[in-house]
């Protein structure tokens, strides 16, 4: 749940863009809404230019994974692990969600329609290359099971971190209320001064990202403070935020989720509790759970590098099972790091 900035250079100083740990920053359309792609892993030709794989011909070495932000968040909340994914050799690619980001915004109407169409497109695309695990971070892990939920999308596995919907926190269920100071706070005569917003969300922002905000990285707070530069834009992105809590309440058909499946969950995360991913695994027998009592609600900010190694052990997981539906008993979690299930 951060926010955008203008990209970096597509090449750091002294590193080759073949260098497959280089992440790489590209625009195209999908799903007709022109969005920002960050990607690592060994070049290939573009997904709309891949060849058909000949039937019985071997599928690449390593899945590609697919990473979701969440809402008012961006594909640079995905950096560092790319960085990790990259430098290990693993193939991935992370976008800005329509609305979001660089992206184009979204429709008039209903949220997750327009985002599901999107994530639909983008799983497709990437199929293309080879097995395709997704993990999504917040509003990221609801569309990664949402997408779970259709069996013509070729999805070989979810990780779904911090998904909101089960057990909610006391701040998305105020959201949801839309109590007297928000309402208030809409519909002042005189808009709240920019220095004011800014003020607050510098203090609320790590707060509500990380698990322990003293270790709150500047350059990602800096972002999330951008998507809030003034009262206007603030008043915008609470009406959104109502409105999507609104059609979590039908969001999920999770009897219809076959592939396999692990909840990640953070015991310090402000916005969606643990008590929710404990919900989520109950819900899908056949799912895995990690609760993390260290990691906020973007452990992808907590800790990058563990947080790449379990995306990618995960993915290795389901690698050889890609292609079928039914469950085998969930994917392998590193024995030390399943905390819970």
């Amino acid at each position: 749940m951060t926010a955008t900035r203008r990209a970096a250079p597509l090449t750091p100083p002294g590193r080759q863009e073949t260098d497959p740990a280089v992440v790489r920053v590209g625009h195209r359309r999908i799903a007709g809404v022109r969005t920002r792609v960050l990607e690592v892993g060994p070049p290939q030709e573009g997904p709309r230019r891949a060849r058909p794989r000949r039937r019985g011909a071997a599928r690449s070495e390593r899945p590609r994974l697919v990473l979701l932000h969440g809402y008012c968040d961006s594909a640079d909340t995905w950096r560092p692990v790319l960085e990790e994914l990259g430098a290990a050799g693993h193939p991935a690619v992370a976008v800005d969600l329509p609305g979001f980001g660089a992206a184009e915004a979204l429709r008039p109407g209903p949220m997750l329609p327009q985002l599901d169409m999107f994530t639909a497109a983008l799983l497709r695309e990437q199929a293309a290359l080879g097995t395709v695990v997704l993990a999504g971070n917040s509003l990221g892990g609801t569309l990664g099971l949402r997408a779970a939920q259709d069996p013509r999308l070729p999805l070989a596995g979810i990780a779904s971190i911090a998904a909101p919907g089960f057990v909610d926190s006391w701040l998305i269920r105020t959201v949801a209320r839309y109590p007297l100071p928000l309402r208030l706070y809409s519909t002042l005569p005189l808009p709240v001064p920019r220095f004011v917003v800014r003020a607050i969300a510098e203090q609320v922002v790590p707060w509500l990202l990380y698990g322990d905000r003293t270790t709150a990285e500047p350059e990602h707070v800096r972002r999330f403070l951008e998507l809030f530069p003034d009262y206007r834009s603030t008043t915008h992105r609470l009406h959104q935020a109502r409105q999507l809590i609104t059609e979590l309440a039908a969001a999920y058909q999770l009897d219809r989720v076959r592939v396999p499946l692990l909840v990640v969950a953070g015991g310090k995360d402000r916005l969606v509790s643990a008590a929710s991913g404990r919900q989520l695994h109950a819900l899908v027998p056949h799912s895995r759970l990690l609760v993390r009592d260290d990691w906020g609600h973007c452990p992808q900010l907590d800790d990058p590098a563990e947080v790449a190694e379990l995306l990618a052990y995960f993915a290795a997981g389901v690698h050889h099972s890609a292609g079928t539906r039914a469950p085998a008993g969930g994917a392998a979690v590193p024995a030390e790091r399943d905390a819970a299930g």
